[in-house]
């Protein structure tokens, strides 16, 4: 396994991820997530752990580029088509097994978190693929 490319991807993965986060999920999507919660409500956190908040990003970035190493993937357009694939697939599985498992989350914040969580996932897919084919 080529550990600089990982490392370096891993890196930028992690970065793009925390950046669109916070434009998709700390500014455009705020409100709408507020307005259709699950049957709880009230349980967000007045402030993000950012500690957490970066190393749940950069855990994310790690392991879209152990994916894109695996399977070889070092194109811009690998990138974006994988790395929305992965992201729909992981943040679809894990909002439904939330919503059958807990009362946190609706059906529309699942849409939109599904929606947001694969252009996110497509972006940073097709920036670390492209990375990935620089360090070749």
């Amino acid at each position: 396994m080529d550990i600089k490319k990982l490392a370096v991807s891993g890196i930028v993965g992690g970065i793009l991820f925390f950046l669109l986060g916070w434009l998709l999920y700390g500014m455009l999507l705020v409100d709408f997530m507020k307005n259709h919660p699950g049957v709880v409500s009230g349980y967000e956190k007045a402030a993000p752990d950012m500690m957490y908040l970066v190393i749940g990003n950069l855990l994310s970035g790690f392991l879209m580029a152990y994916i894109f190493v695996k399977a070889n993937v070092n194109t811009l357009a690998g990138g974006l088509i994988t790395g929305a694939v992965v992201g729909f697939l992981m943040i679809a599985s894990f909002d439904c097994i939330m919503y059958a498992t807990t009362s946190l989350v609706s059906k529309k914040m699942i849409m939109a978190d599904v929606l947001a969580s694969t252009a996110m996932s497509a972006v940073t897919g097709a920036i670390v693929g492209m990375v990935m084919g620089k360090l070749k």
